[in-house]
């Protein structure tokens, strides 16, 4: 039996909206995994939900002039709502209920149970004028590692930890005038130092699915003591903290990471229909999914490092990772997406004003897999139309005229070498799809080169040419299948005219290809063109 891949987009923080950087970092690689996964017959659950107890919500909701929860509430809808219109298909987008709650709570308390967390004394940065410790989102600072600014708990440049007084030039993130100190604090925490040589043989024997930056953080990390990780803090927002020595302190948010994931696949599990009575149940070691994260390179050393000695910390009962697939981050116009100042674009109205299909080949074809990349609407609108729309449109029109005269659906010959053929596309976006080298960059522009070479064979075929023109359609087909985890709606539209994009082992002669015409593609939301007419595609 095949093995379920069980793919998490780490929880998006429900402060606003997701912006078209967030969406061209997890979520697009996730969405596209996952259905390359399902055209190859391997069964996968996607799943993602919301962050709310992320102190982000609340430095977010006093900017606003909203309650926290207000604010998290409209995110979550505004989140779920974007993903849908990008054509992001999660297979369910768990809430913050109860259920959640329960996950995490139940995955805390067992550690606890077991002696995994220590009291510990540690110093915050403070305010005595409100008596307000300060962490995550609620501080900024310099981080002590690369120097650049950064939030607290976690360095959003070089990624590194900094979890307690470590920040320089502390101050605070609501109030940048308040005079901020330090003030010690008693916390559970769990010992990372404690995991070392379980992390490092972890990553002995992960690194062919891991990027260079994500494996540098790594080696760098282990290269130092590794910080305690807090499990709770001193202050008012999150879920109330269920242990007699840390009264009134709350869950750390990022200590919910594992727990949350559980319960989103849970949840989405449920959603396919495989509805199970613990909410961890599909993570248990002996159920053997293949996991997958596809986060930021700012969410590694979390999900990768402390995430990881959690799972590890229950002693063998819940499945490890498989693959870490990290991002950088994306930019608008060559500056860093702010939402505070102004310099961004929202996916929502992204795909609003331009067809998704073209959005996602663009973000793809530009995702910023191993250093940055920029984001340029301009850029967006030229690309999207000379190396997609065009070229696929005159391919169109070509099948068009080659099929004049032919019936709709008739069985076209195929030869051994146009099966062959066809089965090399097939195989050389696999080698992008999977886990390995995967690179939506590189599977973008796959689609770019084979559309050229598409429209030459085109153009040296004869009409009425049945075997020629067999050999045409089915690697059209190969194509078309292979582009359809990016270009969504033209897959939708190739199969409800009545195509089949699964992807097959190989292809052999003894399968002729129906003759079918092709759908257009458009740079207008909401048109969709009815096929080309005949345009001559002889170089």
């Amino acid at each position: 039996m095949t093995r379920r891949t069980v793919i998490i987009a780490p929880p998006p923080t429900p402060n606003g909206d997701l912006h078209t950087g967030h969406l061209a970092g997890p979520f697009l690689a996730g969405d596209v995994y996952a259905r390359y996964l399902r055209a190859s017959g391997r069964p996968v659950t996607y799943t993602s939900g919301t962050d709310d107890s992320q102190t982000y919500v609340v430095a977010s909701a006093l900017r606003a002039g909203l309650e926290p929860q207000e604010l998290a509430d409209r995110s979550a809808a505004q989140i779920t709502a974007t993903l849908e219109a990008a054509g992001v298909a999660v297979d369910g987008f768990a809430p913050f209920d109860q259920g959640y709650r329960t996950t995490v709570l139940d995955f805390v308390t067992d550690l606890h149970a077991a002696g995994a967390f220590r009291l510990k004394t540690v110093r915050f940065p403070y305010v005595e004028a409100t008596g307000e410790y300060l962490v995550e989102g609620l501080v900024a600072g310099d981080c002590p590692v690369c120097l650049l600014e950064s939030r607290g708990g976690l360095c959003e440049s070089c990624g590194h930890p900094n979890n307690f007084d470590e920040l320089l030039n502390p101050r605070s993130t609501t109030d940048p005038d308040a005079v901020v100190t330090h003030r010690e604090a008693q916390i559970l925490v769990l010992p990372m130092e404690e995991y070392r040589n379980r992390l490092i043989a972890y990553y002995a024997s992960h690194r062919d699915v891991l990027r260079p930056h994500t494996e540098q953080l790594v080696r760098e990390a282990l290269a130092r003591p590794l910080p305690d990780f807090p499990i709770t803090y001193p202050v008012s927002w999150g879920i109330p903290a269920p242990f007699a020595e840390t009264p009134g302190q709350v869950l750390n948010a990022w200590a919910e990471g594992m727990a949350a994931s559980m319960y989103c696949t849970w949840w989405a599990a449920a959603q396919q229909g495989d509805r199970t009575d613990g909410f961890d149940e599909h993570w248990l070691a002996e159920n053997d999914i293949e996991l997958v994260y596809f986060l930021g390179f700012d969410n590694v050393y979390f999900w990768g490092m402390t995430h990881l000695a959690l799972l590890m910390a229950h002693g063998g009962r819940y499945v490890e990772p498989h693959a870490i697939v990290s991002n950088e981050f994306y930019e608008l116009e060559n500056q860093k997406f702010s939402t505070s100042k102004g310099h961004v674009v929202w996916a929502a109205d992204l795909v609003a004003e331009v067809p998704r299909d073209l959005v996602r080949f663009y973000l793809a074809l530009t995702a910023p897999e191993h250093s940055r990349t920029n984001f340029s609407r301009a850029a967006l609108d030229s690309l999207a139309s000379s190396r997609l729309v065009e070229p696929w449109n005159r391919l169109a029109g070509r099948v068009a005229e080659l099929l004049d005269g032919v019936a709709e659906g008739t069985r076209l010959p195929v030869s051994d070498t146009g099966a062959e053929r066809a089965g090399i596309i097939v195989d050389r976006f696999r080698a992008h799809y999977e886990l390995s080298s995967f690179s939506l960059h590189r599977a973008s522009d796959l689609v770019v080169v084979y559309l050229d070479r598409l429209l030459k064979q085109a153009g040296r075929t004869t009409a009425g040419d049945l075997p020629a023109t067999g050999d045409l359609l089915l690697s059209v087909r190969a194509l078309l299948a292979c582009a359809a985890p990016l270009l969504v709606d033209l897959a939708e539209r190739a199969e409800a005219a009545g195509m089949d994009l699964s992807l097959p082992g190989r292809f052999t002669a003894a399968t002729p290809v129906p003759a079918l015409r092709l759908p257009t593609l458009s740079t207008a939301v909401g048109a969709f063109a009815a096929p080309a007419e005949p345009v001559d595609a002889r170089v």
